[in-house]
């Protein structure tokens, strides 16, 4: 296997665009690689498993700066592992807040449309009413 890929290739394996690593490199998530004569930017192999962690934690809903603060964890030693506990269950409250959220607006949403009959007159609609702030 090859120990180091130009920008394409590393996107590609990494499922992701050439911006994206690019903009990666910018907000500090991916260390600047070295760049050849022709200057072509040669990334170093575990740029590719930097990618997938970074693509992996943002399917999980972390933020870059959440991710970026999770990679400076996993490269300390001693007590780095009780911070990405903290981080994780931190990150597990705000979703579930989130969809707590999401479930009073579905029932909200679920009255409403039970509510209306779908016929009738802007003026009749419960719908209308009530994001108008009318009681129907």
């Amino acid at each position: 296997m090859n120990r180091s890929l130009t920008i394409s290739p590393l996107a590609r394996q990494a499922g992701v665009g050439i911006d994206t690593v690019r903009y990666y490199e910018r907000m500090g998530l991916l260390p600047e690689p070295p760049r050849r004569a022709s200057g072509y930017r040669v990334y170093p192999a575990d740029a590719l498993q930097r990618l997938q962690f970074i693509r992996r934690a943002k399917n999980l809903g972390f933020s870059l700066e959440e991710i970026k603060e999770l990679l400076e964890l996993s490269s300390r030693s001693g007590n780095g592992v009780s911070a990405v506990k903290a981080t994780a269950a931190a990150k597990l409250k705000n979703v579930e807040e989130r969809i707590a959220e999401l479930e009073r607006m579905r029932d909200g949403l679920r009255q409403l449309v039970q509510a209306c009959p779908g016929n009738g007159t802007p003026q009749d609609c419960p719908i209308l009413a009530a994001l108008s702030g009318e009681s129907k």
